[in-house]
């Protein structure tokens, strides 16, 4: 890993220079107070500084460079986000294109040999300032990774419980039930849980029952041997029997056809199974780990759902709440994407503005943590500006943050929050949630009829 250079106080700042005109007459930097420079004066040089140490700051004298000289000097200049450089070089080279485009997209600053007059002072302010500049970027990056654990991000009361919660129940063999509505992050969950169990070396493999026609989902689960109808011209082992050792994680398990439910709760009781066309006998070790946004109590009075296997699979349960409801985690979470995809997308973006960051707490998210991904995508794309915007985001702004709202409204939008909040808990039972809420069914129906919740 690593080191970062010059981080004792009192210190002198130390910056890496590489140095590739070796017939220019160098600069005086030695000059330049509170600073030490790492000379190299070749590119394999700097990258060998690079392995071993982190800098701030660097600086480059450029003299032309021949045209391969171009990608092997960028692929340096791209190495660390967290590096900012500055060039230094005679000012008629910046007549050609390639040359300009190449300081234009790569440095932060330049400045033209010979440094005369105030220059050198002027580069220094340079320097000490992109110094700060990439300190305060470190700083925010290392604000969001104790929050990514199980790379989740969240810091509220319900974030952090259900982090505790997949500790507790990763070392325990018993089955995992996770609840919450479609886009909350639900196989992550189940991903977090695998990776701190005793199950972690073998395999996770996820399957959607609600995305698997009813006439293969019994060859998809549990595999058929060959011959076992037109088409099967070889043995398949099946998703349970591939989580061999492992982890089998049943998305929306509450989509799982009757017939389907009958031989889940027999590998679930004898932890065997039978491949199709097959009369054999598979023992099979693999953690179960289900999840479902649909309300499970409901569907076993409705009959949809057999009861003996809800209480199979709902031993150990979690409840993922909407992402409405994660308060400050939207901002949290809005941040820790912007930083991590505007790395793949080669973007300049570099943060929210107020009236985004108003934008996105006020947004109710019928799509969860998928419709934040999918909106920070968007803006980084669009975004011509080095703040995203709430137009960026394709959501409207709204007012600012301090803004003080009227006591009715105030009241009005807290009513709504407590509905949903407690439909979302329950699962949309609207009897459970009446009694959350203590009113009667009538009066909850009426409250949803007002806030337009279905």
């Amino acid at each position: 890993m690593s080191a970062i250079v010059s981080d004792v106080p009192g210190a002198p700042r130390r910056a890496l220079l590489l140095d590739l005109s070796s017939e220019e007459t160098p600069p005086p930097l030695q000059h330049l107070q509170d600073w030490v420079f790492d000379r190299v004066t070749t590119l394999d040089s700097a990258q060998g500084l690079l392995k071993f140490h982190q800098y701030r700051v660097g600086i480059v004298m450029l003299p032309a460079l021949a045209e391969e000289q171009y990608e092997q000097l960028e692929a340096l200049l791209d190495h660390d986000e967290h590096l900012s450089w500055v060039a230094l070089t005679r000012s008629g080279l910046l007549e050609q294109q390639n040359f300009r485009r190449l300081i234009y997209e790569h440095f932060y600053d330049y400045f033209s040999l010979p440094l005369q007059g105030n220059s050198l002072d002027h580069l220094r302010h340079a320097l000490g300032h992109l110094d700060g500049m990439s300190r305060l970027r470190a700083l925010e990056q290392e604000a969001l990774v104790p929050l990514a654990e199980f790379q989740m991000v969240g810091g509220s009361r319900h974030f952090l419980a259900i982090f505790d919660q997949i500790r507790r129940v990763a070392g325990v063999e018993a089955p995992v039930m996770i609840r919450g509505e479609t886009g909350v992050g639900k196989e992550m969950i189940a991903r977090a849980i695998h990776q701190r169990s005793p199950q972690a070396e073998g395999p996770f493999v996820a399957v959607n029952c609600g995305a698997l026609p009813e006439t293969l989902i019994n060859a998809e689960l549990f595999g058929y041997e060959k011959g076992a109808f037109t088409g099967a011209y070889k043995r398949k082992i099946g998703r349970i029997e591939a989580a061999q050792n492992g982890t089998i994680f049943l998305d929306e398990i509450g989509d799982l056809p009757p017939q389907m439910q009958v031989y889940l709760l027999r590998f679930l009781e004898q932890k065997t199974i039978e491949r199709l066309g097959g009369n054999q006998s598979i023992q099979v070790n693999a953690r179960v780990i289900a999840a479902t946004h649909v309300n499970l109590e409901q569907a076993v009075a409705d009959g949809t759902f057999r009861e003996d296997l809800y209480y199979r699979l709902n031993v150990l349960s979690i409840y993922v709440p909407r992402l409405a409801e994660r308060g400050n985690d939207i901002e949290l979470l809005a941040r820790y994407f912007l930083h991590k995809f505007a790395k793949e997308y080669g973007t300049s973006s570099r943060g929210l503005t107020r009236q985004a960051i108003g934008a996105l707490l006020s947004h109710s998210w019928p799509g969860n943590v998928r419709e934040l991904i999918n909106r920070i995508r968007r803006a980084l794309v669009m975004s011509e500006n080095r703040m995203i915007s709430a137009a960026d985001l394709g959501l409207e702004e709204c007012e600012s943050l301090d803004m003080v709202m009227p006591l009715e409204q105030a009241r009005a939008h807290a009513e709504e929050l407590a509905v949903r909040s407690c439909l979302s808990h329950s699962m949309n039972n609207v009897s459970q949630a009446s009694k959350l809420l203590g009113v009667s069914r009538v009066t909850l129906y009426r409250m949803m009829d007002k806030y337009g919740i279905r």
